[in-house]
């Protein structure tokens, strides 16, 4: 008599006598900061949600999907923001330091955005 996971075509393993059986988690892609980010959020602070999608396989598709957004949001608001406040090739040209220093304010600014629209909700 089958059980109903041999039925499914589940397998065991005989390991010191006691039936086991062959488990394995399908391999999930590599995540960006991101997704290692939303992941961590989840999991501290929506544990049933984590555990619901983690449960129905649903996490990693999630997880990249998010991943995605963000990469994308990040480089339009960046974009966006450097426009509106006139940092070009041009001002890099002729003062490379006041250039680093817009684009680094311009850069943690759209990380704020896309964390708490997209990470932390």
């Amino acid at each position: 008599m089958k059980s109903i996971f041999e039925e499914i075509g589940g397998t065991y393993s005989n390991i010191n006598g006691y039936l086991l059986p062959n488990l394995a988690m399908p391999d999930s892609p590599p995540l960006g900061k991101w997704g290692r980010m939303r992941r961590r959020y989840l999991k501290e602070h929506r544990p049933a949600l984590y555990s619901s999608m983690l449960l129905t396989g649903g996490l990693d598709q999630h997880l990249t999907e998010i991943d995605h957004s963000c990469e994308e949001k990040l480089e339009l608001l960046t974009k966006q923001m450097a426009k509106r406040e006139g940092v070009t090739e041009q001002l890099k040209a002729a003062d490379q330091m006041e250039w680093v220093r817009r684009m680094n304010s311009i850069q943690n600014r759209a990380e704020e955005i896309v964390l708490s629209e997209l990470v932390y909700c």
